[in-house]
C-alpha cells in the first residue's frame, strides 16, 4: 500500500543539483474549470483568467520545456465552446500539450473540439528513454474514478512491452486516499488493481493525477505518487468536510533524468483571486 504522504507544504524545488541529464521537462495543469461562457466563475473566481495567468506564468518562468499534461476537468460544462477556446490557448503554446478527461469532462466533446496538431489525446507516447502513459479514470456520470478492464490491459501491454524505459502514468483521480474525507470518497475505486499492474514491472518511476486541487507527495514502494493544485481554485487539505483553501492557483512542473529520478515542485500565482468565496458549502 502507498506510504505516508505531506499534504501541507509546496515543494518549490526539488534536488536540483541532481548529476543525471535532464531528460524531459514537462508542465502538467489540471482542473481549470473552464465553461462556455468566458465569464463564467467557479466559487467566485474566473476561471478563465486565473487559466491564462497560469500559462502565462508558465511560459515566463519555466519555458522552454518539451510539453505540457493537462489532467482532467478541463471544462467544467463540457462544453464545445469551451474546449475551443482551451484549445486555442494550447496551440498558441507551440509545444505538444497532451490531454486527458476527469469526472467534469465528455471525453467525445474532448476528442472532438479540443485536438489540433499540437494538442493530442494520445494515450502513449515516448520521448528520450521516458514512456509517459495517460489512463481514462472517468466513470460516466460520477464524480469518483475507475481503471476499467481496458485501462488496466494497455497499461499492462504498454509495460510488457517497454520494459527498458522508464515510465510516467497519470490519470485524472487519485490513487491513495489524501486525509479528506469528503475527497477520498471521489477518488479511483479500484488502486488494488492499479497497483497490482504496476508492482509486476519495475520500470515505474511516477504516478500523477489532478482533482484533489491541492499538491499532494507520497510513495508506492519505490514509485513516486504526486498530486496537483488546480489552475482556479484550492482545496483544504487533510480536512473532512469540503473547504476551500485561500493559496493561489498553481501548476506542477516535472524533470525526468535519464537515470529515473523525478525532480518535481509546485508553482503559484503571486496571490490569491479577490473574488474567491472562502465561505462556500460546495461547488
Amino acid at each position: 500500500m502507498p506510504q505516508a504522504f505531506d499534504t501541507r507544504p509546496d515543494r518549490t524545488s526539488d534536488a536540483d543539483n541532481a548529476s543525471a541529464e535532464e531528460a524531459l521537462r514537462i508542465v502538467q495543469i489540471s482542473d481549470c474549470h473552464l465553461y462556455a461562457d468566458p465569464a463564467g466563475c467557479l466559487v467566485g473566481v474566473n476561471t478563465q483568467e486565473t487559466c491564462d495567468q497560469i500559462l502565462q506564468m508558465a511560459k515566463q518562468q519555466l519555458w522552454p520545456v518539451d510539453l505540457l499534461l493537462a489532467t482532467g476537468d478541463l471544462v467544467h460544462d463540457a462544453s464545445p465552446a469551451g474546449y475551443r477556446r482551451l484549445r486555442t490557448r494550447f496551440q498558441a503554446l507551440e509545444v505538444p500539450v497532451h490531454c486527458l478527461p476527469g469526472n467534469h469532462d465528455l471525453p467525445e466533446v474532448m476528442n472532438q473540439h479540443l485536438q489540433a496538431d499540437r494538442v493530442r489525446m494520445d494515450r502513449v507516447f515516448q520521448h528520450a528513454g521516458w514512456l509517459v502513459i495517460l489512463l481514462d479514470s472517468t466513470i460516466p456520470g460520477e464524480e469518483r474514478g475507475r481503471l476499467s478492464s481496458a485501462e488496466l490491459s494497455l497499461l499492462e501491454q504498454t509495460l510488457a512491452s517497454h520494459p527498458q524505459q522508464h515510465v510516467l502514468i497519470t490519470f485524472h483521480h487519485h490513487a491513495t486516499p489524501v486525509g479528506s474525507r469528503w475527497m477520498d470518497r471521489m477518488a479511483l475505486d479500484n488502486p488494488d488493481d492499479l497497483f497490482r499492474v504496476v508492482d509486476h514491472h519495475r520500470n515505474v518511476r511516477g504516478i500523477l493525477w489532478g482533482h484533489i486541487h491541492q499538491a499532494f507527495e507520497g510513495r508506492h514502494g519505490e514509485v513516486r505518487l504526486m498530486g496537483s493544485p488546480s489552475t482556479c481554485i484550492q482545496f483544504t487539505p487533510r480536512q473532512d468536510r469540503f473547504g476551500i483553501d485561500p493559496r493561489a492557483p498553481g501548476l506542477r512542473w516535472l524533470k525526468l533524468l535519464t537515470d529515473g529520478t523525478i525532480l518535481s515542485g509546485i508553482q503559484r500565482l503571486d496571490s490569491t483571486p479577490l473574488a474567491l468565496d472562502l465561505g462556500s458549502p460546495g461547488y
